[in-house]
């Protein structure tokens, strides 16, 4: 069974990867570890060691503060009380949206997010 925290530091782990375009392996290569462990990181299926963390956070540029961030916020998103994310640009389906969205034309974009206003008050 996964620990809340094992998954939030997975998740940052996750998303610092994708952010600076680093793949799975490649990261699994300057850690010295297998890219099917930084799989198993990233989900929450296995916890992350202290020392590994550490080398994690070298090889991403970050501290290693950074993987603990926002798991307040996301303790009380699984509470049930918030529908959106707590770190929502950590969420890969939202970057894709993002991403997406920005790629139609200014005139139609308007309109789409127009519609999606309507739709999340209706909702």
């Amino acid at each position: 069974m996964t620990h809340h925290v094992d998954v939030h530091v997975g998740k940052r782990v996750r998303h610092r990867r994708w952010l600076i375009g680093m793949t799975q392996q490649q990261l699994a290569q300057q850690v010295g570890i297998k890219f099917q462990q930084i799989q198993k990181y990233e989900t929450g299926a296995n916890r992350i060691s202290a020392s590994r963390l550490w080398d994690i956070a070298e090889a991403l540029d970050v501290p290693v503060s950074f993987f603990f961030e926002g798991l307040e916020d996301a303790q009380k998103e699984d509470s049930g009380k918030k529908s959106v994310p707590a770190d929502l640009m950590g969420d890969k389906e939202a970057l894709d949206l993002v991403r997406s969205y920005y790629a139609i034309p200014e005139n139609q974009r308007r309109r789409l997010f127009e519609l999606a206003r309507v739709l999340s008050e209706v909702a």
